[in-house]
């Protein structure tokens, strides 16, 4: 038997097909649900977390649709009013889920009347097939009036209606009163009720309004003073001109940014209440923000903040990427005289114009900033931030680390432009030296800071040179001073008495083996007599009687406890001696090199300490005169003893104690015995002091003299990291959690990334390195600007410590996950519509940041709105007003309907705007 065909005469016609098509894909869609549609590719949007979007692809008479479903998760029952995450069209019509069908043209709307509506019958009777209510709209007219028709069916005989439009200019006077839109409101559906003089509506009410405040202008910054925020003072728009909004932060001595905070935002919230009448709207007109139930903050950024990697660089970052520039050119040459001069012999005008230098009267004021006397150095002599001595560079007040942060804003900071500034600060450094004058900004404390960079390491040792310089050149005019006083001694001498002697002891100049000097304690069990002190502070004398055979004694610190000489079975004295002579990283490499060359020998060990080992054995021998060879190795180098009898060491019948000298100190031309036997017995303070200044010192000019310019920039890249880290870190931001992790992390990236240039020189090949410190400035560049924000916002918001940690918060969670992808889309700008509650106790310190607006500032009292707050009128008003009726069957109950009667939201209007833009968006319910 044959089949017969079945003809759907149902979908015949191209427009049933389309219809057809429509129910497919929302039965599709219907079937799914959010869950499965999330998995299948669902788009979150980009102003929300909760809402998203799919859409579908269609065609109709020769012209392509596009149909998309919005829908939410995790959002129970209707989304309030004013959430700010929410759709255009979820805010004018109140709606949860919905379809948008638009044709694919250019402008996404449908400008003609009949085939927009019969678009939107198309959807409404594909949803009823359906049993949907989704509600469905459609686009219409010039897409600059966000104009827009649709329809809901409700599953009962009533069906909503939806329409919005826009009036962008020309806004009626009554319009921009509570007062006429509320009559607006009320004509739409007041004539429609049969008995108007006893039907006694009541209109459900809400308002929101957004205040902005006054522009913070640069160059008169009106935000809150952080000096009279405790006692509530703000400033005004009569500031002094030329105070900049950061002039008290820590980058300020080298640049001023722009402010990333422009202005706030201020949303007062009005909840839905009841209106009876228009002069009730009236009186709502007058109403101060202050009376609103909520307030919610949000900040206005500067056009750059949100820009990402790609965006202009500014501040430390920027001169940094120009330093690192510097570096890759500074392998061309291998003096820093040769880049001035082959540029001005090259004889090419755009070599020239690219590597420009300041004019010398810029030179010399910055010549004269690094020497400026007087600059005081605890942060210095402190080191600074802890985490930052990981990084091989200067501290951050040191005169090279000076001198790398006033490279970074000379001229171009081109290596022309370096090779000058360096040329002349070495100079200025040689006449320091020559004249014998303290180096500024270096602490003459006798230490060398090995984990500092080579060249302030030099800079330590001249400033030390100096220091000990101009000592001997005391001593010498004290010596010639002192020639004609030479019987004031034997008058002391005389009052003695012939078995006693007299040593005069420096304890300033001298740090010996033991730091105090003999107690009558010490002295009792020996049988010498308690000591005379005489002398001022510093200059203590020591008259003591002593026996013949010690009244050679000289430089004595005191009796060395429990020990005794082996052959005169006198106390041990232990001698002031001379500091161990200071060296800079490459005098240790250098010793280092020279033991590894020779092998582990503990002669030639011996040999590179040939003068330290002298100078401790002549004040030995000068504080024991009858001291043996093994009395100064028990002193000096206990290890070297080896006793046979612990025990017989302790026990005062045998005597000397039962030992010998170690295997190496005993074998036979020993390096320390052949020096102790030549050694003349001299104090400290008499003997030639190990460190000669003269040599080192110009040593040091000789190094920083032929310094090659690779070697200068590579040092300068880490101390100026360093030093722009530091100054950075010294901003008061409050307590910002976030920065503060933000900048230890940046200290932590700084150090092996500028580790190759610490350990080993780079080379002209070496582009990988260069790059990654390119990176580097990129990632300094976000640190900074976020600072920037920080200190921003704590200035502004001293006095609301709680605000201001949320909203950098937010921005920080924003910002950090896209900051290295480059420049950020202006749609996903828009993404960051953060704002932040303000609790009750924090809106006075709000309400003082809406300043008066005064004559000197462009602002013009248009027709006022109402609703004042501190003269400033809402910059956008949004009003809700609905109505709700109980419902009997197909039409509306009466006003003394039972309760059990369905209420409904029969009529809503939304409107947006100001005094010349005005937009409309109204839902009316009826029955079909």
């Amino acid at each position: 038997m044959q089949l017969e065909h079945f003809d759907d005469f149902t979908i015949a016609s191209s427009w049933e097909r389309f219809i057809s098509d429509i129910e497919a894909i929302c039965r599709l869609w219907m079937a799914d649900g959010p869950k499965n549609l999330m998995e299948k590719g669902a788009v979150l949007l980009e102003y929300s977390k909760n809402s998203y979007k799919v859409k579908s692809e269609m065609k109709h008479a020769m012209k392509n649709y596009c149909m998309e479903y919005y829908f939410e998760i995790n959002c129970d029952g209707k989304p309030a009013d004013w959430n700010s995450t929410f759709h255009d069209l979820q805010l004018c019509f109140g709606v949860k889920e919905f379809l948008v069908i638009t044709p694919q043209s250019a402008s996404g709307v449908v400008l003609d009347a009949p085939e927009a509506s019969k678009l939107l019958s198309a959807v409404a009777i594909a949803l009823s097939n359906c049993s949907s209510l989704w509600p469905a709209f459609v686009p219409v007219h010039d897409p600059s009036r966000k104009a827009y028709i649709g329809i809901q069916n409700m599953g009962t005989v009533f069906t909503r209606r939806f329409e919005a439009d826009r009036i962008g200019s020309q806004v009626p006077v009554k319009l921009m009163h509570l007062e006429g839109l509320y009559e607006l409101f009320f004509s739409k559906f007041a004539y429609s009720t049969l008995d108007l003089s006893t039907h006694l509506f009541k209109v459900q009410f809400a308002m929101r309004l957004t205040y902005r405040t006054l522009p913070y202008d640069d160059n008169n910054f009106e935000g809150i003073d952080p000096q009279n925020a405790q006692s509530g003072e703000n400033l005004t728009g009569e500031t002094s001109s030329g105070t900049l909004w950061d002039n008290d932060c820590s980058w300020s001595e080298w640049y001023s940014a722009e402010d990333p905070v422009k202005g706030f935002e201020l949303i007062s919230i009005w909840s839905e209440k009841m209106v009876e009448s228009s002069m009730e709207m009236a009186e709502l007109e007058n109403d101060s923000p202050h009376e609103a139930e909520k307030w919610l903050i949000s900040p206005s950024f500067a056009p750059n903040v949100l820009e990402g990697s790609k965006g202009n660089q500014f501040g430390f970052a920027s001169q940094l990427h120009l330093l690192v520039d510097a570096l890759e050119m500074s392998y061309e040459a291998q003096f820093m005289e040769d880049f001035v001069s082959a540029v001005e012999n090259s004889g090419s005008e755009n070599l020239k114009s690219s590597l420009v230098i300041p004019p010398p009267t810029v030179r010399d004021r910055v010549l004269k900033e690094l020497f400026h006397e007087g600059v005081h150095l605890t942060d210095y002599i402190q080191g600074g931030d802890k985490t930052s001595r990981a990084i091989k560079g200067a501290p951050l007040e040191s005169l090279f680390a000076q001198f790398c942060l006033h490279s970074l804003w000379f001229g171009s900071c081109n290596i022309r432009a370096i090779s000058v500034l360096w040329i002349e600060f070495v100079r200025e450094i040689r006449w320091y030296w020559e004249e014998s004058q303290p180096l500024p900004r270096m602490p003459a404390n006798g230490s060398i800071d090995l984990s500092t960079c080579l060249i302030n390491q030099k800079l330590q040792m001249l400033a030390v040179c100096i220091e000990k310089k101009c000592e001997l050149s005391e001593d010498y005019q004290d010596c010639i001073g002192s020639e004609d006083q030479g019987d004031s001694l034997s008058e002391e001498e005389s009052v003695v008495g012939d078995d006693s002697f007299v040593t005069q002891i420096n304890t300033e100049d001298f740090s010996g083996k033991v730091d105090r000097f003999p107690t009558s304690d010490d002295l009792h069990h020996s049988g010498k007599t308690i000591p005379i002190v005489t002398g001022k502070p510093g200059d203590v004398n020591l008259f003591i009687n002593k026996k013949p055979s010690e009244c050679t004694r000289k430089g004595s610190a005191g009796i060395v406890k429990s020990m005794m000489l082996l052959e005169s079975n006198e106390c041990m004295h232990a001698p002031f001696t001379q500091e161990a002579p200071i060296m800079t990283e490459d005098m240790h490499e250098e010793r280092l090199q020279a033991v590894e060359a020779f092998g582990d020998s503990f002669n030639f060990s011996a040999q590179l300490e040939r003068d330290i080992l002298t100078s401790d054995m002549s004040a030995f021998k000068a504080a024991n005169p009858d001291a043996i060879f093994e009395d100064f190795i028990r002193w000096h180098s206990p290890g070297d003893w080896v006793e046979d009898d612990i025990e017989a060491e302790k026990s005062k019948d045998n005597w000397p104690p039962i030992g010998r000298l170690s295997k190496r100190m005993s074998e036979s031309g020993n390096l320390w015995r052949n020096i102790w036997n030549s050694t003349p017995a001299l104090p400290a303070s008499e003997q030639k002091p190990l460190l000669d200044p003269n040599r080192e010192g110009e040593k040091v000019l000789h190094y920083l003299e032929t310094l090659k310019p690779h070697q200068l920039l590579e040092q300068m890249v880490c101390s100026s990291f360093r030093a722009a880290a530091d100054t950075l870190n010294r901003t008061s931001y409050g307590d910002l959690k976030e920065m503060g992790t933000k900048m230890q992390q940046l200290y932590l990236t700084l150090a092996p990334a500028l580790k190759p240039l610490q350990v080993s020189h780079l080379s002209a090949e070496d582009s990988e390195t260069i790059e990654d410190l390119r990176r580097l400035c990129v990632v300094f560049e976000h640190i900074e600007k976020l600072l920037t924000l920080a200190a921003s916002l704590h200035r502004k918001l001293i006095r609301a410590p709680r605000l201001s940690r949320e909203i950098f918060s937010d921005f920080y969670n924003f910002y950090i996950p896209r900051m290295g992808q480059g420049l950020i889309e202006e749609s996903v700008k828009k993404e960051f519509d953060k704002k932040q509650v303000v609790r009750n106790h924090e809106r006075e310190v709000v309400s003082n940041m809406f300043v008066p607006p005064n004559a000197n500032q462009s602002w013009r009292k248009v027709l006022s709105m109402g609703n004042l707050l501190n003269g400033h009128e809402p910059i956008l008003r949004e009003i809700i007003f609905k109505l709700h009726n109980r419902v009997n069957g197909n039409h509306y109950a009466a006003p003394g309907a039972s309760v059990s009667q369905q209420e409904i939201e029969s009529y809503r209007m939304y409107i947006c705007g100001t005094s010349n833009d005005l937009r409309v968006a109204l839902s009316v319910v009826s029955c079909d």
